[in-house]
Protein backbone atom coordinates (compact mmCIF):
# COMPACT_ATOMS: atom_id res chain seq x y z
CA UNK A 1 0.00 0.00 0.00
CA UNK A 2 2.73 2.47 0.61
CA UNK A 3 4.44 2.09 -2.45
CA UNK A 4 0.68 2.66 -4.38
CA UNK A 5 0.57 6.11 -2.30
CA UNK A 6 3.87 7.43 -2.67
CA UNK A 7 2.91 6.81 -6.42
CA UNK A 8 -0.15 8.99 -5.96
CA UNK A 9 1.41 11.56 -4.39
CA UNK A 10 4.04 11.64 -7.01
CA UNK A 11 2.43 11.54 -9.73
CA UNK A 12 -0.10 14.40 -7.97
CA UNK A 13 3.28 16.49 -7.31
CA UNK A 14 4.23 16.63 -10.99
CA UNK A 15 0.98 17.21 -12.36
CA UNK A 16 0.70 20.65 -10.28
CA UNK A 17 3.79 21.33 -10.33
CA UNK A 18 4.05 20.94 -13.79
CA UNK A 19 0.76 21.61 -14.68
CA UNK A 20 -0.11 25.17 -12.15
CA UNK A 21 4.13 26.04 -12.96
CA UNK A 22 3.77 26.30 -16.68
CA UNK A 23 0.96 28.76 -16.26
CA UNK A 24 2.68 30.69 -13.41
CA UNK A 25 6.02 30.76 -14.79
CA UNK A 26 5.86 30.28 -18.48
CA UNK A 27 2.18 31.39 -19.77
CA UNK A 28 3.51 35.24 -20.02
CA UNK A 29 7.03 35.10 -20.35
CA UNK A 30 8.43 37.63 -22.66
CA UNK A 31 8.44 37.04 -26.14
CA UNK A 32 8.49 33.01 -25.19
CA UNK A 33 5.51 32.37 -23.18
CA UNK A 34 3.45 29.24 -24.03
CA UNK A 35 0.30 30.76 -23.56
CA UNK A 36 -3.28 29.31 -23.09
CA UNK A 37 -2.75 26.49 -25.68
CA UNK A 38 1.03 25.77 -23.68
CA UNK A 39 -0.51 25.64 -20.52
CA UNK A 40 -3.58 23.26 -21.51
CA UNK A 41 -0.98 21.04 -23.22
CA UNK A 42 1.03 20.85 -19.67
CA UNK A 43 -1.79 19.62 -18.24
CA UNK A 44 -2.33 16.50 -20.62
CA UNK A 45 1.41 15.81 -20.76
CA UNK A 46 2.19 15.71 -16.85
CA UNK A 47 -1.31 13.08 -16.50
CA UNK A 48 0.22 11.13 -20.09
CA UNK A 49 3.66 11.06 -18.10
CA UNK A 50 2.28 10.06 -15.27
CA UNK A 51 0.32 7.65 -16.29
CA UNK A 52 3.06 5.34 -18.13
CA UNK A 53 5.61 6.03 -15.08
CA UNK A 54 3.84 5.26 -12.48
CA UNK A 55 0.47 4.25 -13.66
CA UNK A 56 1.32 0.57 -13.06
CA UNK A 57 1.58 0.55 -9.56
CA UNK A 58 -1.39 3.08 -8.16
CA UNK A 59 -3.90 3.13 -11.21
CA UNK A 60 -2.57 6.60 -12.28
CA UNK A 61 -5.36 8.63 -10.30
CA UNK A 62 -3.70 11.49 -9.46
CA UNK A 63 -7.15 13.33 -8.45
CA UNK A 64 -9.48 12.58 -5.63
CA UNK A 65 -12.62 13.21 -7.63
CA UNK A 66 -11.31 9.94 -10.01
CA UNK A 67 -10.52 7.98 -6.99
CA UNK A 68 -13.98 8.70 -5.74
CA UNK A 69 -15.50 8.19 -9.42
CA UNK A 70 -13.84 4.71 -10.11
CA UNK A 71 -15.22 3.94 -6.58
CA UNK A 72 -18.58 4.95 -7.55
CA UNK A 73 -18.30 2.72 -10.72
CA UNK A 74 -17.07 -0.05 -8.95
CA UNK A 75 -13.76 -0.41 -9.81
CA UNK A 76 -11.53 0.87 -6.51
CA UNK A 77 -12.09 -0.63 -2.84
CA UNK A 78 -13.69 1.27 -0.31
CA UNK A 79 -11.18 0.98 2.31
CA UNK A 80 -8.49 2.62 -0.14
CA UNK A 81 -10.36 5.88 -0.73
CA UNK A 82 -8.97 7.71 2.14
CA UNK A 83 -5.67 7.18 1.78
CA UNK A 84 -5.43 7.99 -1.84
CA UNK A 85 -7.28 11.48 -1.03
CA UNK A 86 -4.65 12.20 1.73
CA UNK A 87 -1.64 11.20 -0.86
CA UNK A 88 -2.99 13.20 -3.24
CA UNK A 89 -4.07 16.38 -1.39
CA UNK A 90 -0.33 16.01 0.22
CA UNK A 91 1.54 15.85 -2.98
CA UNK A 92 -0.74 18.73 -4.54
CA UNK A 93 0.84 20.73 -1.49
CA UNK A 94 4.11 20.34 -1.57
CA UNK A 95 4.00 20.64 -5.55
CA UNK A 96 2.71 24.24 -4.39
CA UNK A 97 5.06 25.09 -1.76
CA UNK A 98 8.27 24.36 -4.23
CA UNK A 99 6.81 26.42 -7.10
CA UNK A 100 5.72 29.22 -4.89
CA UNK A 101 9.57 29.18 -3.71
CA UNK A 102 10.93 28.78 -7.13
CA UNK A 103 8.60 31.65 -8.83
CA UNK A 104 9.22 33.67 -5.85
CA UNK A 105 12.65 34.04 -6.82
CA UNK A 106 12.13 36.10 -9.42
CA UNK A 107 12.67 40.21 -8.63
CA UNK A 108 9.50 41.52 -8.75
CA UNK A 109 7.42 38.94 -8.51
CA UNK A 110 3.64 39.12 -7.74
CA UNK A 111 1.65 35.99 -6.42
CA UNK A 112 -1.58 36.80 -7.98
CA UNK A 113 -4.16 34.57 -8.09
CA UNK A 114 -1.11 32.02 -8.50
CA UNK A 115 -2.63 29.38 -10.91
CA UNK A 116 -6.11 29.31 -8.32
CA UNK A 117 -9.37 28.25 -9.36
CA UNK A 118 -12.31 30.59 -9.13
CA UNK A 119 -16.34 32.09 -10.13
CA UNK A 120 -17.32 35.29 -10.03
CA UNK A 121 -14.92 37.49 -9.48
CA UNK A 122 -11.96 35.46 -9.25
CA UNK A 123 -13.16 33.48 -12.69
CA UNK A 124 -10.82 34.51 -15.37
CA UNK A 125 -13.87 34.88 -17.50
CA UNK A 126 -15.89 36.63 -14.59
CA UNK A 127 -18.33 33.62 -14.78
CA UNK A 128 -21.16 33.34 -12.57
CA UNK A 129 -21.29 30.63 -9.28
CA UNK A 130 -23.65 28.42 -11.86
CA UNK A 131 -21.76 28.20 -15.00
CA UNK A 132 -18.37 27.44 -13.25
CA UNK A 133 -20.72 24.94 -10.83
CA UNK A 134 -22.47 23.05 -14.03
CA UNK A 135 -18.86 23.50 -16.07
CA UNK A 136 -16.77 21.44 -13.29
CA UNK A 137 -19.58 18.93 -13.36
CA UNK A 138 -20.12 18.50 -16.64
CA UNK A 139 -16.12 18.21 -17.04
CA UNK A 140 -15.51 15.84 -14.66
CA UNK A 141 -17.66 13.72 -15.59
CA UNK A 142 -16.41 13.05 -18.95
CA UNK A 143 -13.15 12.61 -17.58
CA UNK A 144 -14.14 9.65 -15.56
CA UNK A 145 -15.97 9.09 -18.96
CA UNK A 146 -12.96 8.89 -21.03
CA UNK A 147 -11.00 7.09 -17.86
CA UNK A 148 -13.18 4.39 -17.04
CA UNK A 149 -14.05 3.39 -21.58
CA UNK A 150 -10.29 3.51 -22.31
CA UNK A 151 -9.30 1.47 -19.18
CA UNK A 152 -12.18 -0.86 -19.32
CA UNK A 153 -12.02 -4.81 -20.45
CA UNK A 154 -11.82 -4.97 -24.78
CA UNK A 155 -9.88 -1.98 -24.88
CA UNK A 156 -6.37 -1.36 -26.24
CA UNK A 157 -3.94 -2.70 -24.23
CA UNK A 158 -1.37 0.10 -22.72
CA UNK A 159 -2.90 2.84 -24.88
CA UNK A 160 -5.24 4.25 -21.78
CA UNK A 161 -2.58 7.19 -20.71
CA UNK A 162 -3.22 8.78 -24.43
CA UNK A 163 -6.62 9.82 -24.93
CA UNK A 164 -6.45 10.58 -21.00
CA UNK A 165 -3.67 12.69 -21.27
CA UNK A 166 -6.02 13.88 -24.32
CA UNK A 167 -9.01 14.57 -22.74
CA UNK A 168 -7.56 16.79 -19.81
CA UNK A 169 -6.19 18.79 -22.46
CA UNK A 170 -9.19 19.30 -24.31
CA UNK A 171 -11.16 20.00 -20.96
CA UNK A 172 -8.40 22.47 -20.55
CA UNK A 173 -8.99 24.04 -23.34
CA UNK A 174 -12.73 25.24 -22.87
CA UNK A 175 -12.35 25.44 -19.32
CA UNK A 176 -9.17 27.79 -18.41
CA UNK A 177 -11.70 30.95 -19.39
CA UNK A 178 -14.47 29.77 -16.89
CA UNK A 179 -12.30 28.22 -13.92
CA UNK A 180 -9.04 28.40 -14.53
CA UNK A 181 -10.04 24.51 -14.87
CA UNK A 182 -9.77 22.30 -11.85
CA UNK A 183 -11.76 19.28 -12.05
CA UNK A 184 -9.21 17.82 -9.49
CA UNK A 185 -9.89 18.71 -6.12
CA UNK A 186 -5.87 18.26 -5.35
CA UNK A 187 -4.95 20.39 -7.60
CA UNK A 188 -7.20 23.14 -6.73
CA UNK A 189 -6.19 22.76 -2.81
CA UNK A 190 -2.89 23.28 -3.34
CA UNK A 191 -2.03 26.27 -4.82
CA UNK A 192 -5.32 27.96 -3.04
CA UNK A 193 -3.48 27.77 -0.04
CA UNK A 194 -0.92 30.33 -1.32
CA UNK A 195 -3.00 32.62 -3.26
CA UNK A 196 -5.32 33.56 0.12
CA UNK A 197 -7.74 33.51 1.79
CA UNK A 198 -10.42 34.80 -0.71
CA UNK A 199 -9.46 31.68 -3.39
CA UNK A 200 -9.60 28.83 -0.23
CA UNK A 201 -13.27 30.46 0.62
CA UNK A 202 -13.81 29.29 -3.00
CA UNK A 203 -12.29 25.36 -2.69
CA UNK A 204 -15.80 23.67 -2.12
CA UNK A 205 -17.01 24.53 -5.24
CA UNK A 206 -13.47 23.16 -6.62
CA UNK A 207 -14.14 19.52 -4.34
CA UNK A 208 -18.27 19.22 -4.47
CA UNK A 209 -18.38 19.76 -8.13
CA UNK A 210 -15.73 17.57 -9.54
CA UNK A 211 -16.50 14.59 -6.85
CA UNK A 212 -20.43 15.13 -8.11
CA UNK A 213 -19.39 14.94 -11.98
CA UNK A 214 -17.32 12.05 -11.02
Amino acid sequence: MSRRLGAELFGTFWLTFAGCGSAVLAADFPSLGIGFLGVSLAFGLTVLTMAYAVGHVSGGHFNCAVTIGLWAGGRFKATDVLPYILAQVAGAVAAAALLYVVASGKPGWVIGGFASNGYSDLSPGKYSLVSCFLSEVVAAFFFLYVIIGTTSKGAAVGFAGIPIGLCLTLIHLFLIPVTNASVNPARSTGPALFAGAPHIAQLWLFWLAPILGA
